[in-house]
């Protein structure tokens, strides 16, 4: 059998190792290992997405996944990759989140039968007694050392707070207490936790005396070293109410050649030869492997159905020439009692009714590329695919009407 550490290390994710043994590891028994995700929003976004198909190729060849959830620790806040002290949650805020991002993760994860955990580390985050725990585990990190980690390092010029100070020390007793009450042996993370993992596989070196690892992934960056997954409208999130899978589908359509090759290679699981073999042309057939792309991250998400139909509505857009980002759109406030010939008016697409009945009487309109031959078609929620309507008047002119019920 393959093993993951090669998987993980030849599809580009591995960035640093704590220590020599982690390959031979992984190798010859079933490892229990963690991420941990601070629930800070009420969905994970793209930056998170390295970090689960990691685990999920993790469980793929046997090994145990603890997603830990941060209730605890997102009530201090994590400094790393941060020039400001974060925004303060209350608890319903944080269980609130929590709840979706399991939703999410279950996309990736197999969490029946106990092959993966799911646990929230205000379990035992919660109740501590300070004292005990300063004396217990803040003994064993020294200060000068904690100075000199990147995460620390960043804040030092506008301000680092004491609160803050204190995740360090959380991060690692979560490490230490999962190493005692599920065996895990193993963390893994962004390239930005580094100093925090060094730290948590040091404490149960310290206070177990067993060997703990630590792993952590490359971030998605743009090949001009751009964090990936922003866009003018804000954060790629996988929640589909808040990017739709259209637009979910459109950013991958989208991404630079040049990138092309190295999300595929992150983001699906695709095998490594079909990759470079999409991937080998430099004119517009690289084109077919930005398809390629968009549709495994979109079906991975958000299911093959809603993939499918992004699909769908982006060749409507290519056919006609258009590129999905050029394409404007209206807002439409209410539906109710409203025409598909009033619609186009408010969209600017006809100056009135009787033009509009005109054009659909001619086959000259297309609803989510389906042609209207109702001149006096009600505009009801199912005209709207995760909240869009695509208009295609003649051949090459495209609008989305955009509708939140």
């Amino acid at each position: 059998m393959v093993n993951v550490y090669d998987v993980l290390s030849e599809r580009g994710f591995i960035k640093q190792v704590t220590h020599e043994g982690l390959r031979e590891l992984l190798g010859k028994e079933s490892v229990t290992f963690y991420i941990g995700f601070d629930p800070t929003a009420d969905s994970l976004h793209v930056g998170h997405y390295v970090q689960l198909m990691a685990m999920a190729h993790m469980q793929r060849a046997g090994h145990r996944p603890i997603a830990l959830i941060g209730g605890g620790t997102t009530m201090v806040g994590d400094p790393s990759g941060k020039s400001d002290l974060r925004k303060m949650l209350t608890k319903e805020d944080i269980e609130k989140n929590s709840e979706a991002f399991k939703t999410q993760m279950r996309r990736f994860l197999d969490f029946s039968d106990g092959k993966a955990l799911m646990i929230n580390n205000a379990e035992w985050l919660l109740p501590l007694n300070y004292i005990d725990f300063l004396r217990d585990i803040g003994v064993h990190f020294s200060v000068n050392r904690m100075l000199t980690a990147e995460c620390y390092k960043n804040r030092m010029e506008k301000g680092l707070t004491f609160l803050e100070f204190n995740y360090m020390l959380m991060q690692g007793y979560d490490f230490l207490v999962l190493n005692k009450k599920y065996g895990c042996k193993l963390e893994l993370g962004g390239d930005d936790q580094w100093s925090n993992i060094l730290a948590g596989a040091d404490l149960i070196r310290r206070k177990e005396h067993r060997e703990a690892y630590g792993m952590t992934f490359t971030l998605l960056l743009t090949s001009d070293g751009r964090k990936m997954g922003k866009t003018e409208k804000g954060a790629v999130w996988l929640n589909p109410e808040k990017t739709s899978p259209y637009e979910f589908y459109q950013y991958w359509r989208n991404v630079a050649d040049s990138d092309v090759e190295t999300c595929l290679s992150l983001l699906t699981f695709l095998p490594l030869d079909e990759i470079r073999h999409l991937c080998g042309f430099k004119d517009e057939r690289i084109n077919d492997a930005k398809v390629k792309l968009a549709y495994e991250v979109t079906k991975q998400v958000h299911g093959k159905e809603e993939a499918d139909k992004a699909k769908a509505a982006a060749e409507a857009l290519f056919e006609g020439g258009a590129e999905g980002g050029s394409v404007p759109e209206t807002t439409v406030g209410s539906i109710n009692g409203l025409l598909l010939i009033d619609l186009l008016q408010t969209c600017g697409l006809t100056a009135s009714r009787g033009e509009g009945r005109r054009l659909i009487a001619q086959g000259g309109i297309a609803v989510n590329g389906v042609k209207v031959a109702d001149e006096f078609m009600p505009v009801t929620p199912d005209c709207f695919e995760n909240g869009v309507m695509l208009i295609k008047k003649g051949k090459k002119i495209f609008h989305k009407a955009v509708f939140r019920s």
